[in-house]
C-alpha cells in the first residue's frame, strides 16, 4: 500500500483487504500496530483494469480460474454463461467482473485462451499478459505507420546538417534488427577529431498527440524477452524508416563533438541531420579487428560468413574511437562511477524457441566503445539543457545515493568471504568498485555483484535533477534510443523546442510522462527476468536427477537458494528436504544450522546439489543436497 502521507509502504493485513486487489485505487484507514503502521481498506474507489493469467478448472455448471500467485490472493469464479468453449486445463486470461457480498471469490470473465500450459508460446504470452504488456499493435496504429512517407525529401535535407559524405557506421549485436545509433568520424586539419553521435529521428515521424504517439506513450518501452522483442513502435518504424540501415539515407538527431587527443570535448553541436551509414558492424566483428590489430575479419566472425577487409581509414576510425572510449571510461571511474560489468545469461534456441544451451555474454572493448559515446551524448545533452537560465523543464535520468542500511547489510554478508568494506567512508563508490574488482572471477562474484546491485537505488525518469550516482554525472538523460524508449522521444522534442526557441510543455505534463515511463520500465524489467526464469526451467526440465556444483545465493526460514555455477540456474533446497538433522534459520549470520550436528549452510558456501523437481508453469526448481 502506497500513501502520499507516508514515506514507506504500508502493510495491509489480509483480513483487512476488504476485497481490494493489487493496483486498485482505494480509501484506507491507518492504524498503529506495535512499532509500525498498517492500513485497512475501507472502500474500493476504482478497480485496476488488470488481466490475470491462470489455469481454467471446469466443473459441470461453473469454473474457476486458478491464479493465486504473488500479490494475487484469490481465484476467479466463472459463471456458466462465461465458460463458452474454453477447455478444462487451458491457460487463460481473465478480468474482474464483480465481487458479490458473501462470496469468497470474485466473479471473472475469460477474455482469451493462451493454449496448453507449459508450451513456450503459451508461457511467454502469459508473462506478457501478467504484466499488461501488449504484444500486438491495434490495426489503426499499424495502418497509420504504413501511411508514413518513406522517401527522403530534398527540401527536408536542406533544413538539416548533412553528414552523408562523412564516414559513418553502426555497431550492434548480431541479432539486431533496429539500429538507432550510428557514429561518424572525421579528422580535422588542426589535429582534432569531429565525432558525430547520430540517433534515429523518431520524432520526425511520430508527431505529438498522433495515434502512433499515443501508442508509443502507453507502451513507453520495448520489451526484450529471451525469444522475442515486443517493440514500442510498429515494425515499419522500428526496423524500417527509423532504423539506420547500411547504404541508406536516414533522418537523424545528432550530438556532434570536436575532441582532442585525450578525448576532451572542445566544441559541441546539437541538431537535426541526415546521414548515410557506410557499414553495419557487429560487436564481434569490431572486437576481432581490435584484438588482432588488423583491418581483417575472418569468415567465422563475419556477419556475411565471408572474410573481408575494411579500408585503413575505417580501421583507423575504429582504433581511435576505441582509444577515446578508454579515456572517457577512465575519467568516469576517477570521478566515482561504479563499474558493474555483470555476466549476462543468454540462451541458444532451437527452431521451436526452446533453449538447447546456455552461454554468457560479457562486455568487451567493442561494446564499451559504443557505451561510452552514448553516455557522452546523454550526459552532454543533459548538461546543455540543464545549465540554461532560466531553467527549462526537461527529462533527466536520475540515480539516488545507495541505501545506507543495505550497504551495512552488504558489509556484514561479504565479511564472511574475507572482504573488507566501509559503507560510511567518504568515497563509498570507490569502496564498491574495489569490492567488485576483488571478487572478479571468484565463485562468489555473481552473488556479491547481485548484493551490491541491490544496495543501489533504482534509476528513474524525472524533471527534478539530482544527478546520477552510479555514473558519477551531475546531469544525465536518455537521448540515444528513441526507437525503444519513449523518454528519448520526449528529450528530442524538448531539445528541438529549445533550439527553435519554442515554448515547451508544462513541467507537470513532462513529470507525468516520466512517472509513467519509469513504471512501464519496471514492468518490462520484471517480465524480462521472468522470461529468463522460464527458459531456465525449460533448460533444466530434462536434468532431474543430475548433480551440479552450486553456490548458496540466499537463505530464508523456508530453505536456501542455490545457483548452479555452470549455467546460473537458481533453485531452492527446502528446509523439509534437509535430512539427518533438524535445521534452523539463523537470520543474523545468513545461515541454516543443524541442531545436532552443527552442520552450517551459509550464504556464499559452495554446495553440490541434485535436481529434484522442475515446475515450468510456476517457474521454480527444487534441489536436494547431493549425497
Amino acid at each position: 500500500m502506497i500513501l502520499e502521507t507516508h514515506e514507506e509502504e504500508l502493510l495491509v493485513p489480509k483480513k483487512y483487504l476488504n476485497k481490494g486487489l493489487d493496483g486498485d485505487l482505494v480509501s484506507v484507514s491507518v492504524h498503529r500496530k506495535e512499532e509500525a503502521y498498517v492500513a485497512h481498506v475501507e472502500e474500493i474507489i476504482e478497480r485496476n483494469k488488470k488481466e490475470y493469467v491462470g489455469v481454467l478448472e471446469r466443473q459441470k455448471e461453473y469454473g474457476f480460474v486458478l491464479c493465486r500467485k504473488g500479490s494475487m490472493y484469490t481465484d476467479f469464479f466463472i459463471q456458466p454463461s462465461e465458460l463458452s468453449d474454453f477447455k478444462d486445463g487451458e491457460k487463460v486470461v481473465a478480468v474482474f467482473k464483480n465481487w458479490e457480498e458473501g462470496r469468497d471469490a470474485p466473479n471473472g470473465k475469460i477474455i482469451k485462451s493462451l493454449g496448453t500450459p507449459g508450451t513456450s508460446e503459451t508461457e511467454i504470452h502469459a508473462i506478457l499478459h501478467e504484466y499488461g504488456l501488449p504484444y500486438e499493435f491495434p490495426k489503426d496504429v499499424e495502418q497509420s505507420a504504413e501511411t508514413l512517407n518513406r522517401a527522403i525529401d530534398p527540401s527536408e535535407i536542406k533544413r538539416r546538417r548533412d553528414f552523408r559524405k562523412d564516414l559513418t557506421f553502426t555497431i550492434d549485436p548480431i541479432t539486431a534488427k533496429d539500429f538507432d545509433d550510428a557514429l561518424s568520424f572525421k579528422k580535422l586539419k588542426n589535429g582534432t577529431y569531429e565525432i558525430g553521435i547520430h540517433i534515429a529521428d523518431v520524432s520526425h515521424y511520430v508527431q505529438p498527440n498522433s495515434i502512433l504517439d499515443q501508442e508509443a506513450y502507453d507502451r513507453a518501452t520495448s520489451v526484450y524477452l529471451v525469444d522475442r522483442v515486443v517493440p514500442m513502435l510498429p515494425e515499419v518504424l522500428s526496423n524500417g524508416l527509423c532504423s539506420l540501415r547500411p547504404q541508406e539515407e536516414k533522418y537523424t538527431f545528432s550530438a556532434v563533438f570536436v575532441l582532442d587527443e585525450k578525448a576532451t570535448v572542445l566544441e559541441e553541436w546539437y541538431g537535426k541531420t541526415v546521414i548515410y551509414s557506410d557499414y553495419r558492424f557487429s560487436y564481434e566483428e569490431v572486437q576481432h579487428m581490435l584484438e588482432k590489430e588488423k583491418p581483417n575479419v575472418d569468415s567465422e566472425t563475419s556477419l556475411s560468413g565471408q572474410a573481408y577487409q575494411v579500408p585503413n581509414t575505417v580501421f583507423d576510425a575504429l582504433t581511435t574511437l576505441n582509444r577515446f572510449s578508454k579515456n572517457l571510461r577512465s575519467n568516469r571511474m576517477k570521478n566515482g562511477a561504479i563499474s558493474f560489468d555483470r555476466v549476462e545469461v543468454n540462451f541458444s534456441l532451437d527452431e521451436e524457441n526452446n533453449p538447447d544451451s546456455v552461454f554468457f555474454k560479457t562486455s568487451k572493448d567493442a561494446n564499451k566503445l559504443i557505451e561510452e559515446f552514448m553516455l557522452l551524448a546523454n550526459k552532454r545533452v543533459a548538461q546543455f539543457i540543464g545549465k540554461q537560465t532560466p531553467r527549462i523543464p526537461f527529462v533527466y535520468r536520475i540515480h539516488d545515493d545507495p541505501d545506507e542500511e543495505k550497504l551495512f547489510n552488504l558489509k556484514q554478508t561479504i565479511s564472511s568471504f574475507g572482504y573488507s568494506f566501509n559503507p560510511k567512508g567518504k568515497n563509498v563508490s570507490k569502496e564498491i568498485n574495489k569490492l567488485l574488482s576483488d571478487c572478479n572471477g571468484k565463485r562468489e562474484q555473481n552473488l556479491i555483484d547481485t548484493l551490491a546491485l541491490r544496495s543501489m537505488s533504482k534509476a528513474e525518469y524525472t524533471t527534478d535533477n539530482i544527478g546520477h550516482y552510479g555514473l558519477a554525472f551531475t546531469h544525465y538523460t536518455h537521448f540515444t534510443s528513441p526507437i525503444r524508449r519513449y523518454p528519448d522521444v520526449i528529450v528530442h522534442r524538448l531539445l528541438q523546442d529549445y533550439l527553435e526557441k519554442k515554448k515547451s510543455p508544462p513541467k507537470t505534463t513532462i513529470e507525468e510522462a516520466c512517472k509513467h515511463a519509469s513504471q512501464r520500465e519496471q514492468l518490462a524489467t520484471r517480465a524480462e527476468r521472468d522470461s529468463i526464469k522460464y527458459m531456465q526451467m525449460v533448460f533444466m526440465e530434462d536434468k532431474v536427477g543430475q548433480e551440479f556444483e552450486g553456490v548458496i545465493t540466499g537463505v530464508t526460514d523456508r530453505g536456501m537458494y542455490v545457483e548452479i555455477i555452470e549455467n546460473k540456474c537458481e533453485g531452492m533446497i527446502r528446509m523439509v528436504d534437509l535430512k539427518n538433522d533438524f535445521f534452523q534459520y539463523d537470520m543474523q549470520n545468513h545461515s541454516i544450522v543443524g541442531r545436532k550436528t552443527n552442520t552450517v549452510y551459509q550464504l556464499g558456501d559452495p554446495l553440490r546439489i541434485k535436481v529434484k523437481k522442475v515446475n515450468i508453469q510456476r517457474r521454480f526448481l527444487d534441489f536436494i543436497t547431493a549425497e
